[in-house]
């Protein structure tokens, strides 16, 4: 892999956590060696990163336009050979006994007080989760019905102590009705079967309702008017601990911007619920590197869930 694919892998991976934003002019070749993590490969290797940076004054050019040249065909971005790739590649039943990382688990947000009565929407009057089923069949709050084929309110346990909340509905999902349902959906049951729990104990849930085209990323105005549904959803269940899996699930439940990366590894509050932020399964089939901070990430949510209910 030469550098520029290097590079490119690097700042997609940053995107996916969250970031929008990279600055690289001024960084020390062995600096973005570190960041690539390349740093203590072949000097060959090296001397093909020197390659592609900027010369000395040229910092505000040069690498701009080499990131633009025409490259060929995308592609999907490569994995790491097998001897790179970071923990098991297979979710499987385990111990959740704390490790010392999840031990490094601190505070992090909070959001709104314990009790209920957070959403002053008509919507916060629907009686069930039943009725907000109906009612994203029919709803016209934002331009997604228009192109989409089914509403997704999601399913599970109504008196579930955990609840999975994520970004939105894909194709799989979209023709079907259900939440995960897809390839990701299936990495999803494994990674519940990891601690212990199977889709009929938990709630699966979506911050958005209905397909955005083309899987593109949810919009602000399609986010604000869709969050009352999944607001009293949480109301209705009640649960003792929400897992937002990616970055939309927990800038929307957190109320912020701060990219996934930051907010991984803390136990945020929403109104007095215990929440874990971890990366989506999606992500994971993408970076299989993911897999064992996200394994860390459910069982420490899993130990919340037994705390809570005394299990």
């Amino acid at each position: 892999m030469d550098a520029r694919d290097l590079l490119r892998r690097y700042i997609e991976q940053r995107r996916e956590v969250g970031e929008t934003e990279l600055v690289l002019d001024g960084l020390h070749v062995d600096e973005v060696m570190r960041l690539l993590g390349a740093a203590g490969r072949a000097t060959a290797q090296r001397a093909s990163i020197r390659d592609a940076l900027p010369a000395p004054g040229t910092e505000n050019q040069d690498w701009r336009a080499a990131l633009r040249e025409p490259t060929g065909p995308s592609r999907e971005v490569e994995t790491p050979p097998p001897a790179q790739r970071v923990g098991r590649l297979d979710f499987a039943p385990g111990s959740t006994e704390e490790t010392a990382a999840e031990a490094t688990f601190r505070n992090g947000i909070a959001v709104g007080p314990a009790e209920a009565g957070i959403n002053p929407d008509l919507i916060a009057r629907l009686p069930s989760l039943g009725g907000i089923a109906e009612k994203v069949q029919e709803c016209r709050r934002c331009p997604l019905y228009a192109t989409a084929t089914n509403g997704v309110p999601g399913e599970g346990n109504p008196n579930a102590g955990l609840v999975c909340v994520g970004e939105a509905p894909g194709a799989n999902e979209d023709a079907t009705g259900r939440p995960f349902v897809g390839q990701a959906g299936q990495l999803l049951t494994r990674i519940l079967a990891a601690i212990d729990l199977g889709r009929e104990d938990v709630f699966i849930v979506n911050v958005l309702k209905h397909r955005p085209p083309g899987n593109r990323n949810p919009r602000p105005e399609e986010v604000e008017a869709c969050s009352p549904y999944l607001i009293r959803q949480l109301e209705l269940i009640k649960p003792k601990v929400i897992v937002a899996f990616g970055t939309f699930a927990a800038q929307t439940l957190l109320q912020t911007k701060t990219p996934l990366g930051q907010l991984r590894g803390l136990v945020h509050r929403y109104h007095g619920t215990p929440l874990v932020v971890t990366y989506h399964p999606a992500a994971l089939l993408r970076n299989p590197a993911w897999k064992r901070p996200t394994g860390e990430d459910v069982k420490r949510a899993r130990r919340d869930l037994d705390s809570a209910t005394g299990s």
